[in-house]
């Protein structure tokens, strides 16, 4: 399939992808998401039923299987 971006000739191409996402106060890493990015521009776009299993991850309650480190990008001086 075509890119959908204006002005982009590149075409979607079966991925995955990694996601931060906002869980309450807390960040979540969600790794392996199926995804179809463009080859040329990076655009990224999931299923309706992708998104419905993220929108379930924001939501539980469950342990995370790891943990990562989080930095807070330094300000200039």
């Amino acid at each position: 399939m075509n890119c959908s971006i204006t002005g982009c000739a590149g075409s979607y191409e079966h991925s995955e992808v990694v996601r931060a996402i906002r869980q309450g106060e807390r960040i979540i890493v969600v790794e392996h998401i199926p995804a179809e990015v463009c080859d040329l521009c990076g655009d990224v776009l999931f299923t309706p039923e992708t998104i419905e299993r993220l929108e379930h991850l924001r939501h539980t309650s469950a342990a995370p299987i790891s943990t990562v480190p989080l930095y807070t990008f330094p300000k200039s001086a």
